[in-house]
């Protein structure tokens, strides 16, 4: 099965939450067991899984995103946003997450990120769920 989302970012930087609409994905195709392969087609987000709990713990990434690539540092990329492809690069453009029993086998505090470097935009993450 292969699933688009859409996700509408409203800031510059940004984190979302995308595990529900994953998980959405996982139980609307029925799948008990498998791999699920979410890929982020564009070239200034990125996707990661990490702690959903705690919102600072997002906050503190951004921030420490920002300290090791800055918007600003003397890049030659015309389009002035280099620093969404770099930290883009960094985060990644897939993940791969275990289904077992027809859900997502995260731990307890994880959760799947959408991560955005050059919004507010309209995107999308694209799914697919490999059944075995």
């Amino acid at each position: 099965m292969l699933k688009h989302i859409n996700i509408k970012t409203n800031k510059k930087e940004q984190f979302v939450d995308i595990s529900r609409e994953i998980e959405k994905a996982v139980e609307e195709s029925g799948c008990k067991n498998g791999i699920c392969t979410v890929f982020i087609p564009h070239t200034t987000a990125g996707i990661t899984i990490n702690e959903n709990a705690d919102p600072d713990v997002v906050r503190d990434m951004l921030m420490e995103l920002d300290k090791i690539v800055p918007y600003s540092d003397g890049y030659r990329h015309m389009e002035g946003n280099s620093a969404a492809h770099i930290k883009a690069s960094m985060m990644g453009f897939s993940q791969n997450i275990i289904i077992q029993g027809g859900k997502l086998l995260l731990g307890t505090w994880q959760g799947v990120y959408f991560c955005e470097f050059d919004g507010p935009r309209s995107r999308q993450a694209v799914i697919k769920l490999i059944e075995g």
